[in-house]
């Protein structure tokens, strides 16, 4: 008797491991875009002393990425994200980045 296959793909230790960590990792950068922002500014404002006068804004960022990167729903979220890239991949054989480029700017 045949059972439906209702099982996700199996993703290999790469895409558990690297990529979609790395797609985490972008995605979680810019939600917590405004610490970046302030983590970067203040650097750029506090040269060599950026160590000691940045803490609390390197202290905001960790926080924030953290709260994302440790988050079992924003994994799961970017997980699929990733499938439907390779499965549109497999199907078109463009890759996402470039699928984005040739897109027309005025529709």
């Amino acid at each position: 008797m045949d059972t439906p296959n209702t099982e996700e793909p199996h993703l290999r230790h790469v895409e558990l491991d690297v990529l979609i960590p790395k797609k985490m990792r972008e995605k979680a950068r810019e939600l917590c875009s405004q610490h970046v922002q302030a983590f970067s500014t203040c650097c750029k404002e506090s040269g060599f002393l950026m160590v000691l006068k940045c803490r609390e804004e390197n202290a905001a960022l960790k926080d924030c990425l953290t709260k994302h990167y440790k988050d079992p729903e924003f994994f799961e979220e970017c997980k699929q994200e990733y499938m439907r890239e390779k499965l549109e991949y497999e199907r078109t054989g463009i890759p996402t980045k470039k699928r984005k480029e040739k897109l027309p700017t005025s529709m």
